[in-house]
């Protein structure tokens, strides 16, 4: 896993300060890649392209990027793997390609020398990438199809610049420090920033499966979507697709995916949960032949959040080479460090855990993979089926007592009052909308916390990537696939992991079987009233111990709850919220928020996200005006 900064432009910039930027930047980004470094700029100077480099495929210095074909007309840096390489280099050099390397990343090159703008289609990894084209004077981003590695840019002055983490972009004085009042509303909200926008002004994201050219010799920027989630095949609407086959067929995906992404020049383990998805990973992997290694994080002072008893389990059964790491009690200076890190906030006290277990795997190996999308993917969220049994029985309510239900919820019932944000979806749309079940702050709390705010209309956000499948289920999960996976799920992992220059890999996000996902697993095998992950399931009973506990749904936390309640956390989190010389939270409010939590209502994310994102707003000298 690696680091990628660079910049072009039309004008006559200042070449020393775009170089400088450019190389602090770079090195700003050295946990993603502490093992080499480079930067290329072209005679000119307005071409410039910087990498930091995390050594897994060809440890040689042939692996060295920025890194140009053998023409010299195509330079790229590149960010992730492609995990059909091998396929893809049998192909080319049976084109007629030359290949000097057995790195993944002259691959790309090459396929882009063959197939030009359709080369991404071609693809099977997790990937952000800029290649530059001397011939045509074109530079082009692209993204993975499941947002897995990070990309952010901002355009200015017939100039962009990118980066793979918003912090060495805010490096550039061009950038200035204002906040994004939209893209508040929806942190806030949503507990991230979905889609193109970006928390900072004028910065944008490029969304999961786009690209983006920019035409140096015209200033032209295209930008364009290259693949989305399929349709749900005709014959699963008819009920023709039988059960068995299926899981058949998912079996056979996840083990080439597994087998696929064991691909590596450096040690590679499995992080081992217990819970379904990093089981059946295992399962898979143990299929290699080779003894693998499998990890699992305890957590011995807070037992309800220990699960090495299931991992071992698993860990037995297959005869893994398992290790059992135990995590410390938690500092509160670790929240700093972290805020300084996600540097586009989300409201996920998660990231604590994440972090931790990226911490303790790094000592022992360089690639992990984990069972990441299978929520998405299969149905294994709870608000699924609370979803059904939601729909189902709100047809029985006449709409003006659901309609004044929601509306007195609001208006009456204090913020962390358990089951408000349910009361207040009983005015949504079933058949057709999607109510946002995970809203941190509704519309009447966000305007009293943010005096200064812009209050867009957060559904008018969302809809622009609202999926319009009538199975509310479909809706869902198609729903978080394209928001809450990219921007809570996979930026907690990727910046915790690359924060310890780890790289974890996720073999549920194989775009096949994304696409089996959507395409061929009808909802009676996702979700019902009663069960989750169903056709998952299904495959556990084929593959894994009968002892092994299905219907275990564990949430990976720590209790920051509690910890916010008393002691040196709650101190930490009055002193950073309620005392600060320039809040942009009305301080009258959030001590609402904190004295409502510690009278047993439960605010952890909400006090979690206000905290994560004041920390983050002090460390980069933002604000909201």
């Amino acid at each position: 896993m690696c680091g990628i900064i660079g910049y072009t432009s039309l004008d006559n910039i200042n070449v020393d300060i775009y170089k400088r930027w450019l190389i602090n930047g770079r090195d700003l980004l050295i946990h993603r890649g502490p093992d080499d470094k480079g930067a290329w700029f072209n005679n000119e100077g307005n071409v410039g392209l910087g990498h930091r480099r995390l050594s897994i495929i060809d440890l040689s210095v042939l692996g060295h990027q920025p890194m140009f074909n053998v023409n010299n007309d195509l330079c790229i840096v590149f960010n992730g793997e492609i995990y059909n390489y091998l396929d893809l280099k049998k192909d080319l050099l049976a084109k007629g390609h030359i290949l000097k390397s057995d790195s993944d990343t002259e691959v790309v090159l090459a396929a882009y020398s063959e197939w030009g703008n359709n080369f991404m289609n071609h693809l099977n990894g997790m990937f952000s990438l800029a290649i530059y084209n001397l011939a045509t004077n074109r530079i082009l981003l692209v993204r993975d199809r499941a947002g897995e590695k990070p990309m952010f840019y901002s355009i200015f002055k017939n100039t962009l610049i990118f980066a793979s983490e918003l912090k060495a972009l805010l490096l550039n004085k061009e950038i200035g420090n204002k906040i994004d009042k939209d893209a508040i509303n929806c942190y806030l909200s949503m507990g991230y920033v979905p889609g193109e926008l970006c928390i900072i002004n004028g910065v944008n994201k490029l969304p999961p499966a786009h690209a983006l050219e920019f035409d140096l010799n015209k200033g032209n920027i295209k930008k364009w979507k290259y693949w989305s989630l399929p349709e749900i095949d005709e014959n699963v609407l008819k009920g023709a697709l039988d059960e068995k086959s299926l899981v058949d067929e998912l079996e056979y995906l996840l083990e080439d995916s597994v087998k696929r992404q064991m691909v590596s020049d450096v040690p590679l383990g499995v992080l081992l949960s217990g819970g379904v998805d990093s089981s059946l990973i295992t399962a898979m992997a143990a299929r290699s032949g080779n003894k693998i290694k499998t990890f699992t994080v305890g957590f011995p002072e807070h037992s309800k959040f220990d699960e090495r008893s299931h991992a071992k389990l698993i860990a037995d059964y297959f005869s893994t080479e398992h290790t059992e790491l135990n995590a410390s009690d938690v500092s509160i200076d670790l929240l700093p460090r972290l805020a300084r890190q996600y540097d586009e906030p989300i409201i996920d006290s998660s990231m604590i855990p994440t972090f931790l277990v990226s911490q303790l795997v790094r000592q022992h190996c360089i690639v992990a993979l984990g069972g990441d999308g299978g929520d998405e993917l299969f149905g294994g969220y709870g608000h699924y089926d609370r979803l059904l049994i939601l729909q189902k029985n709100a047809a029985k309510i006449p709409n003006i007592i659901r309609t004044s239900l929601s509306f007195l919820s609001e208006k009456y019932l204090p913020v962390g009052f358990k089951g408000r944000v349910w009361l207040q979806s009983l005015n949504q749309d079933l058949n057709n909308g999607l109510p946002l079940i995970a809203s941190y702050f509704d519309t009447k709390t966000r305007k009293s916390l943010l005096e200064k705010g812009n209050f867009t209309n957060v559904d008018s956000v969302r809809k622009k990537l609202f999926p319009s499948n009538s199975d509310i289920i479909q809706r869902a999960t198609r729903m978080d696939f394209l928001t809450y996976l990219p921007e809570d799920i996979l930026v907690k992992v990727d910046r915790a992991s690359m924060l310890n220059s780890l790289e974890v890999r996720a073999p549920m996000l194989d775009f096949r079987i994304i696409e089996f996902a959507f395409s061929k697993v009808p909802t009676s095998l996702k979700t019902t009233t009663s069960n989750r992950k169903i056709i998952l399931k299904k495959l556990v009973a084929k593959v894994l111990p009968e002892s092994f506990d299905q219907q275990r749904k564990q949430g990976f936390g720590v209790p920051i709850g509690d910890w916010f309640r008393k002691g040196e956390w709650n101190t930490f989190l009055k002193e950073t919220l309620l005392n600060s010389r320039d809040p942009i939270f009305n301080v009258d409010i959030v001590k609402k928020i904190i004295e409502g939590h510690e009278k047993g209502y439960n605010n952890t994310e909400r006090l979690f996200g206000l905290l994560m994102f004041e920390l983050w707003r002090k460390e980069y000298g933002l604000t909201l005006n």
